[in-house]
């Protein structure tokens, strides 16, 4: 069994494309999400044991030496029993579980884009946006009512500065997909971002 495993790892995928069910299925956990993340910072074969290590850590956001071994062996024991074998039966990872082994595959490094942003730490952006339509077109009334101080600065000059805001938020919107990525650092972007308290 082993070998096919590892047989399977180095052979090209034969798994057809995955649905976006299918990866958000599989993604939604966020300890397999740890998991992608630390399989995406070394190509080699990593050790189940070591995996198990920072995925404790990250969990209980502390450092590798102060993992207790009661929360290592928890993260171990679901990684082992249930994680794993979920994403090696996908093919987003190769799972040996006789040798404790875990190898990323192709679809390993093709996941990111399905996790740009991790669910329930996602700025509200929609609401943002909305609120600075809002904002624009009170202002533009008040402009046509000419009321005072508003007036004092050009049309012209409220357009620009309407304009230069809803760019700098496009901007600054842009620039967090980004690091939330799947894979930007060396920690996962729920830890990077904060937890919501």
């Amino acid at each position: 069994m082993a070998q096919q495993q590892k047989q399977r790892a180095a052979e090209p995928d034969d798994h057809g494309t995955l649905s976006k069910g299918e990866i958000f299925e599989v993604l939604r956990n966020q300890r397999r999400r740890y998991v992608l993340q630390y399989l995406k910072q070394d190509n080699r074969p990593v050790e189940l044991g070591d995996l198990a290590q920072q995925v404790a850590a990250w969990e209980y956001e502390t450092t590798l030496e102060k993992v207790t071994p009661e929360q290592r062996k928890r993260v171990y024991t679901t990684l082992q029993q249930t994680h794993l074998p979920k994403m090696d039966q996908s093919g987003i990872l190769v799972f040996d579980s006789d040798d404790g082994v875990i190898q990323a595959t192709e679809r390993t490094k093709d996941l990111s884009i399905y996790l740009e942003i991790v669910p329930g730490h996602e700025f509200a952006w929609r609401e943002l946006y909305l609120s600075l339509g809002a904002i624009s077109c009170a202002l533009v009334a008040a402009l046509w009512m000419g009321i005072y101080p508003l007036t004092m600065l050009s049309e012209l000059g409220w357009a620009g500065i309407i304009a230069a805001t809803v760019t700098m938020t496009a901007v600054a919107h842009i620039y967090h997909e980004r690091n939330m990525r799947l894979g930007h650092g060396e920690q996962p972007p729920e830890l990077s971002y904060g937890r919501d308290d």
